[in-house]
């Protein structure tokens, strides 16, 4: 079976299991979201969405956010983990927004990622998600699932991103991106699918004696 192959089963599999693809993160604009986006480093969905309520109480645009003490907003999203870098970060990406944006969220990629805090990850998010703009954002769900699946070999989530660009239109990338990352979280997670069981993983690899071992991920 050809990468183009495998790619194609994905693709189909993905979209029959997860016809609607929600944005997992709780936000009501591109500055929200890209706050929630910053938070979920190292950081779950979940925990994020529990978090962002009290900060956006108190802090939901840019400049009621540049405003705040940094100890302040560290306080509002300690449980999310790193929570002193993120909220230097946040207080000064803000302040950049409001001193060389007019206060809003750029949609352009060199201005996202010069903001504080914002790799390329977040802005690709943020770039997909918020503005409509194909991305294809890499996170280690998707890394793994793509080397497990044998649509890319790479060993860093750079090259990975640039293979499953090249195997998928880019008006396919924005729903495949949240579709492989549902797909890792609820059917194959890292620890779970040895090959047998998952799927889609036995629809791509008919089972062998001892299964597939699912190879390690990375995050480099």
């Amino acid at each position: 079976m050809t990468r183009q192959e495998r790619a194609h089963i994905v693709a189909g599999e993905l979209a029959h299991r997860f016809p609607a693809t929600p944005i997992p993160l709780d936000h009501s604009d591109a500055y929200t979201l890209l706050v929630a986006v910053m938070l979920s480093a190292q950081c779950t969905d979940e925990r994020v969405n529990q978090v962002t309520p009290g900060l956006f109480s108190r802090a939901s645009t840019p400049a009621a956010m540049a405003a705040l003490p940094v100890e302040e907003v560290q306080g509002l999203i300690r449980s999310c983990g790193l929570a002193p870098a993120k909220a230097k970060n946040l207080v000064a990406l803000s302040q950049q927004l409001l001193s060389e944006h007019g206060g809003e969220v750029p949609a352009d990629w060199e201005a996202l990622e010069a903001l504080p805090g914002v790799g390329h990850k977040t802005a690709s998010v943020v770039m997909v998600q918020a503005f409509g703009v194909p991305a294809f954002p890499v996170d280690t769900h998707i890394h793994r699932l793509a080397r497990v699946w044998r649509l890319s070999r790479a060993g860093n989530v750079a090259q990975t991103e640039r293979d499953l660009k090249k195997l998928y239109p880019a008006e396919e990338w924005g729903a495949l991106h949240l579709r492989m990352i549902f797909y890792g979280r609820e059917v194959c997670p890292a620890r779970g699918c040895d090959g047998k069981w998952c799927p889609l993983c036995q629809r791509l690899f008919p089972p062998k004696k001892g299964g597939m071992l699912t190879p390690p991920a990375s995050s480099s």
